[in-house]
């Protein structure tokens, strides 16, 4: 009986979850042993699994399941350095050079579990087949927008925290846009035909923002990108990789420009591909804009976990693409997991011998 264990998110402001009650009754009905940790915190309750049939364990346990339990997360583990023994489905954020990713790495090498990575979980054609994407995409624009409102006040981005739905979050937005007074600032996206990029521009369109869409075709000549300093707002949307040209240059605070807020909604400032090389690190919720450039202001938006300003919407969307991958689970080396297994396999052995 494949055992699937659904653990409590442990990092702040994460209210989301990768299987929802509805989708652990199909995986019950279908044989699979499903536990699910209670939380403090996660957007949908406990008693509802209960009633699915699940078995209830408290917070935060996962590390004493049963070692043939397959442990099924979304954000990172607590980085203590602990051998890791289970297979985790997760977001690893370890195959782009991240030094916490290497950490992670090691500790699966240590304790000789594997990861399954929800960013490499792909169909045959090598297309996601789960993702966050959309609901990034609007929340990062919409806090955006708020860092940009509060520029046109002399000020920065204030705190932001989640919606209970995303009306509450546009009759939010709106009201702070209006409270400018101030025409409302055209943006750029590029990589706007993905998840990311399509969530952006819907946010833009209901909010009257006007909006220049890039993808592939337009960046093919590698750059330079002048037009990305002649919109007040730029969108990053795409998920970069090795030869990923630079959009924004680290001199571009002091370079002639109408930009005023960078949305880098991909949010991998660690990453040796990075496309936005004005800042080197990921903002928060107490802090979500980050001033690289005064004097006209220019600052950067990128929080590292934005679905999560959406728990609701984002959680249900999300689970929704990943059940029908969950439920091959009895084979979890065939198929898509197989080729999880086998990216972490490669990037284990790449990192092995190498000094910690």
């Amino acid at each position: 009986m494949t055992h699937l264990w659904m653990r409590a998110e442990q990092r702040p402001n994460e209210e989301r979850a990768g299987l929802t009650p509805e989708g652990a009754r199909r995986l019950i009905e279908r044989g699979f042993h499903v536990t699910v940790e209670d939380s403090p915190t996660r957007i949908l309750g406990i008693e509802s699994y209960r009633d699915a049939g699940c078995e209830i364990v408290p917070a935060f346990c996962w590390p004493e399941a049963p070692r043939e339990a397959i442990i099924l997360g979304l954000k990172e583990l607590p980085d203590d350095n602990t051998p890791l023994v289970h297979r985790h489905i997760m977001f690893g954020h370890a195959y782009k050079g991240q030094p916490a990713g290497q950490r992670l790495l090691r500790r699966f090498i240590a304790g000789g579990g594997t990861l399954h990575d929800l960013e490499y979980l792909v169909d045959d054609q090598g297309r996601r087949v789960a993702a966050f994407g959309y609901w990034a995409g609007f929340a990062g624009a919409a806090v955006s927008l708020l860092a940009w409102a509060a520029q046109e006040k002399g000020d920065i981005c204030p705190p932001v925290q989640a919606w209970p739905k995303k009306d509450a979050l546009l009759c939010d937005l709106s009201a702070c846009l209006d409270a400018t007074g101030t025409p409302r600032p055209d943006a750029l996206i590029i990589g706007a035909l993905g998840r990311t990029g399509s969530g952006a521009g819907d946010l833009c369109a209901k909010m009257g923002v006007s909006v220049t869409r890039w993808d592939m075709a337009e960046t093919a000549h590698g750059g330079p990108f002048p037009e990305v300093l002649e919109h007040a707002l730029f969108f990053n949307c795409i998920l970069a990789r090795t030869g990923t040209p630079v959009f924004v240059a680290d001199n571009a605070g002091s370079a002639s420009r109408k930009l005023r807020v960078i949305g880098d909604i991909a949010c991998d400032p660690e990453s040796d591909f990075s496309p936005v090389r004005v800042y080197d690190r990921a903002t928060t919720w107490a802090e979500p804009a980050l001033r690289v450039h005064d004097a006209p202001p220019l600052d950067v938006m990128a929080i590292d976990n934005l679905p999560s300003l959406l728990p609701l919407e984002s959680s249900r969307d999300f689970a929704n693409q990943l059940l029908p991958w969950l439920l091959t689970l009895d084979a979890p080396d065939r198929g898509a997991w197989g080729r999880t297994k086998a990216e972490f396999i490669r990037h284990t052995q790449a990192l092995k011998g190498t000094p910690a």
